[in-house]
């Protein structure tokens, strides 16, 4: 069964962790956006694994709840993201931050997923 209250409190984690990266690396966006992008892309998977990791500390490793887990920092991801990118400074249509950014963080039930069939006895 799902730790809800762990995987709500990593899943803030999954999208704060990247946020304030990002902040360090934002101007290399205008200079070199693909360095950009492939970054911020390694620093998302790097997150997912140290919180998948931190998710199953001392616990059986579980597909159907990385996945479930990975879902949910999806959803947390959009939620926190979409209205700055919507509605802030950056002004984006939703059809471009679905493509740039939004469909990034598919990683975390992908990666969820994947992980933990690897980790299966």
């Amino acid at each position: 069964m799902i730790a809800w209250k762990r995987a709500a409190l990593l899943g803030l984690a999954s999208w704060l962790i990247p946020f304030v990266i990002s902040f360090f690396l934002f101007p290399l966006k205008k200079s070199n956006a693909p360095l950009f992008e492939t970054l911020m892309t390694l620093i998302v998977l790097l997150t997912a694994g140290a919180l998948f990791q931190r998710y199953f500390r001392g616990r059986m490793v579980s597909v159907r709840e990385a996945v479930l887990a990975g879902l949910l920092w999806l959803g947390v991801n959009l939620v926190m993201d979409y209205p700055m990118f919507a509605y802030g400074r950056m002004k984006m249509q939703a059809w471009a931050y679905y493509s740039e950014i939004g469909l990034g963080y598919l990683i975390y039930p992908a990666f969820g997923f994947w992980a933990s069939w690897l980790a299966r006895p």
